[in-house]
């Protein structure tokens, strides 16, 4: 007889509850044992879910995407790193300086408040800046980092967001010769605070940078972070003479590699996610 399998919305329900429909099922002889297997599966889910919550909100322990950040935060201060914040807004200038015009293809992804004011599509613009004000110091290296939103007309779709969370890190004065071992070990150690095992390094081609030293998740392909270094053509505009590295990471994408997922959903901000639960059961 042949075996039956979950239709496309049950699956899509399984999925949403955080469960895999092909290991769940073999296949079913009838619709209705189908049907009363599903109906066990998903009340079974629904019950440990709601429980999961209901220990988030009354033990008020905190989210993954705030521990994630915590432990950021303790091993960069611990490595030397002052975190800064920079503003969520800014300009067109700004934006040019970094090679992106009106002909840029990034351009298009940008949420513009006016003629001269946006979302800041990335931290680099206000870190440039810094960097900028830093190399008048008279000590080297000069280590900083921020962690804030970041703003794009994506498609929502399993790995983008309009609404995502950057770590950018920089380190001015690194010497040349020690530049791309520095970025590894720095993607390295990101990369295990996250408790991301198996990563690899690729080096791809940026619209912005150029040539960048990618990390990546193994076997998923998924891009978690993207490193440059200097001098770069880029560093002219804002007068920058010195050697740095710099590596950005999405914080959502290292959380879902973590959890071994595959929805960048589930740890984006969202009001239908909490914490990789969702809240509509």
């Amino acid at each position: 007889m042949t075996k039956i399998y979950w239709t496309d919305t049950q699956a899509a329900r399984l999925k949403v509850l955080g469960l895999d429909a092909g290991v769940l099922a073999h296949g079913f002889h009838s619709p209705a044992q189908r049907n009363r297997a599903f109906q066990a599966i998903e009340k079974k889910q629904v019950k440990a879910l709601r429980t999961e919550l209901a220990e988030r909100l009354t033990c008020r322990r905190p989210t993954r995407a705030f521990q994630l950040a915590q432990d950021l935060d303790g091993l960069l201060q611990t490595q030397g790193f002052a975190k800064v914040s920079t503003p969520t807004i800014t300009t067109r200038t700004s934006l040019v300086k970094m090679g992106i015009d009106d002909t840029h293809p990034l351009n298009e992804q940008i949420f513009w408040i006016n003629h001269t004011q946006c979302l800041r599509p990335m931290l680099a613009p206000g870190l440039y800046s810094l960097m900028q004000d830093f190399s008048r110091l008279d000590f080297r290296p000069v280590r900083f980092y921020e962690i804030g939103s970041c703003f794009r007309k994506e498609s929502d779709g399993a790995c983008h967001s309009n609404e995502f969370t950057m770590l950018n890190l920089v380190e001015m004065g690194t010497p040349e010769a020690e530049r791309l071992a520095r970025l590894k070990e720095l993607a390295g150690m990101v990369a295990g605070t996250a408790r991301v095992k198996d990563v690899r390094f690729e080096q791809e081609t940026s619209a912005v940078y150029g040539t960048t030293l990618d990390l990546v998740a193994h076997p998923f392909g998924l891009e978690l972070g993207s490193g440059a270094m200097g001098p770069h053509v880029l560093d002219a505009a804002w007068n920058i003479t010195d050697t740095w590295v710099g590596m950005g990471f999405g914080m959502e994408r290292l959380l879902m590699a973590s959890a071994n997922d595959t929805s960048l959903g589930r740890w984006a901000k969202s009001l239908s996610w909490l914490d990789g639960i969702p809240l509509r059961i």
